[in-house]
């Protein structure tokens, strides 16, 4: 079984976790897998957006158990070499000039809701669960840090990974860990019509947005502003703010 599926259709790649007996959990072959779907993604100018979603009842569970108890035999450099194959992954979605959407129905555990974290948008159904139950297996949930700190609250945050209890999509919404929340029904089709949205947007715009978005973090406001300026300057220069500008006035 192909352990994950991709199609492309108007500007949308999808990319299906194909683990459903495993509830879509990440292995090395998974990960490697999601690394070149990724690559194709930035280099393709035909994508213009990524709907990342499980197969099955589950967004997708974390690690694969198996995997991750019989790396207890390998040396503590290889395991970390390991680790940050998935971390790059985390940092390869924030990175691609294309927004990713992430559409999780059931469960998005672990290093699943890292990668929900990871992603631009998260579209939840209503009826899905977030969390980050780690600490229950006698694990950490190290990598996922670094995206659950800046998305949710330190109390919050910290309540999650020392707990590992769940959140509901409607808690996870109000703690900043999803975008939008709708019913498990129209899940779908909400997704599509806004990668839809999204996929018909200036890819250009899209761009600098986000890559402006994710240099904010840390940075002064003067900083902040100053960076603004930069890239708004050469927004300005842009071929797609030329033919906007002009069919509005031409309005």
């Amino acid at each position: 079984m192909t352990a994950l599926l991709c199609s492309l259709e108007s500007g949308i790649l999808s990319l299906t976790l194909n683990r459903p007996d495993k509830r879509n959990a990440l292995n090395a072959e998974l990960i490697e897998a999601l690394h070149l779907a990724l690559e194709r993604a930035d280099l393709d100018a035909g994508v213009r957006v990524v709907l990342l979603r499980g197969a099955g009842k589950d967004f997708c569970a974390g690690a694969d158990l198996d995997e991750l108890l019989a790396s207890a035999n390998l040396t503590v450099s290889e395991n970390e070499r390991a680790a940050l194959r998935l971390g790059s992954l985390f940092e390869r979605m924030r990175a691609l000039p294309k927004p990713v959407l992430a559409l999780v129905q059931g469960r998005a555990l672990a290093g699943g809701a890292g990668l929900a974290a990871a992603s631009d948008l998260v579209l939840a159904g209503a009826g899905s669960q977030i969390g980050y139950p780690e600490i229950q297996r006698g694990f950490v949930p190290a990598m996922v840090m670094a995206l659950l700190r800046r998305a949710a609250g330190e109390k919050l945050a910290l309540d999650l990974v020392l707990t590992g209890r769940l959140l509901s999509a409607q808690e996870a919404e109000r703690a900043g860990l999803v975008s939008r929340v709708y019913p498990d029904a129209e899940l779908e089709s909400s997704a599509l019509e806004l990668a839809g949205q999204l996929a018909g947007s200036s890819g250009t715009a899209i761009a600098l947005t986000k890559q402006l978005f994710y240099q904010m973090d840390g940075v002064s406001v003067p900083e902040g502003i100053a960076r603004g300026a930069q890239v708004n300057a050469v927004a300005r220069a842009t071929p797609d703010f030329r033919e906007a500008i002009a069919r509005f006035l031409k309005r």
